[in-house]
């Protein structure tokens, strides 16, 4: 298990285009200094795993791990290159390492991704909690997200309807993932982690930053996915406000531990220029 993978093509689509997310419609965006609305980081993801799943299979996204990184913004439209390569082989298992690119934003992703050649070692679920989602959202400030002890919890049905809408989403036509013995994609985590944010708290725009995935177990199509989760870390820089989430997704009614997501926001940018 060495060398390149296949380089994977792809042309980029804004799935969050009509989200309540601004930071996606192209006028708010530039407001704020980019090209145009960006393409969700959670969409990019999917894009860098496209080569993983394929190479690695089933075994990466039942133990396998995942962090990435997002530096520069990708629009509708663009093609996207994924280029990777194993950089590590050992007894403990093998590393890789990808990178995202477009042709006028340069590198815009980078991805280290590892296969364990262990299971990962089980987790106490009761550590994550379980809270209902609030009825009103309250505005995304410091006081309140340090405040939070436990976040609502979303929940998503993975049925083959959805499978099927969300991988026609990133155009991944892996087998992998198709029909109603599929599994779940591994960006779809990312996806939920990102309601874990949004259902929690009212916000601007805002942009997700990076990820840190490590797959715990198989989740497959027709399961009931639930996000748990909590605060993790509170920091500025330059202006801008991060939150970073701990976060434990279950599956099935047996609340079976499928992921562990590590999941870095912006939740308030500072003030555009005035035009």
């Amino acid at each position: 298990m060495s060398g390149n993978f296949p380089e994977y093509r792809v042309i980029a689509r804004n799935t969050a285009a009509a989200s309540e997310n601004a930071i996606h419609d192209d006028a708010v965006a530039r407001q704020y200094g980019f090209r145009g609305g960006l393409v969700p980081g959670v969409t990019v993801y999917a894009y860098l795993t496209h080569p993983l799943a394929e190479a690695w299979g089933r075994r990466w996204l039942e133990q396998g791990t995942a962090s990435v990184r997002f530096s520069r913004p990708v629009l509708e439209g663009e093609e996207v290159s994924v280029r990777g390569s194993v950089t590590e082989q050992s007894l403990s298992g093998v590393t890789a390492a990808l990178t995202a690119e477009t042709e006028a934003g340069g590198e815009c992703a980078t991805a280290t991704a590892t296969l364990p050649a262990a299971p990962p070692q089980p987790l106490a679920v009761g550590a994550w909690a379980v809270t209902a989602l609030p009825a009103e959202r309250p505005p995304a400030t410091r006081e309140h997200l340090a405040a939070v002890s436990v976040l609502g919890t979303p929940v998503a049905q993975y049925d083959e309807a959805a499978a099927a809408e969300y991988l026609g989403k990133v155009s991944d036509a892996l087998p992998l993932y198709a029909g109603p013995t599929g599994l779940v994609h591994p960006a779809f985590y990312l996806d939920q982690a990102n309601r874990a944010l949004d259902r929690n708290v009212r916000m601007g725009p805002w942009i997700h930053v990076g990820s840190v995935i490590r797959h715990l177990s198989l989740a497959r199509v027709g399961e009931r996915l639930e996000t748990r989760g909590r605060v993790r870390g509170l920091f500025e820089k330059k202006g801008r406000e991060f939150v970073e989430l701990d976060l434990l997704i279950v599956a099935g009614e047996a609340a079976r531990p499928v992921a562990q997501v590590l999941h870095t926001a912006i939740y308030r940018l500072p003030a555009p220029s005035p035009a």
